[in-house]
């Protein structure tokens, strides 16, 4: 009678285990299409980042040559 009852207890875990382990892949595989979208999102912020860095020293820049040569 034990010897079945470890059986079934151990067949339940099992059964848990390949449940939790489906679920970890799953997650697994919904990161990574994450991280990709976050990596691309974060590519096109260093852009306009870059190009706002650039518009204020060229604004900055005539301002200042505007100003010097009154």
């Amino acid at each position: 009678m034990r010897s079945e009852q470890e059986t079934m207890y151990r067949e339940a875990i099992i059964a848990h285990l390949e449940h939790i382990k489906d679920k970890v892949d799953s997650n697994h595989e919904h990161l990574k299409a994450i991280n990709g979208r976050v990596r691309k999102t974060e590519q096109s912020l260093s852009w306009i980042k870059g190009i706002g860095g650039t518009v204020t020293f060229i604004i900055s820049a005539l301002i200042t040559y505007f100003q010097t040569n009154k």
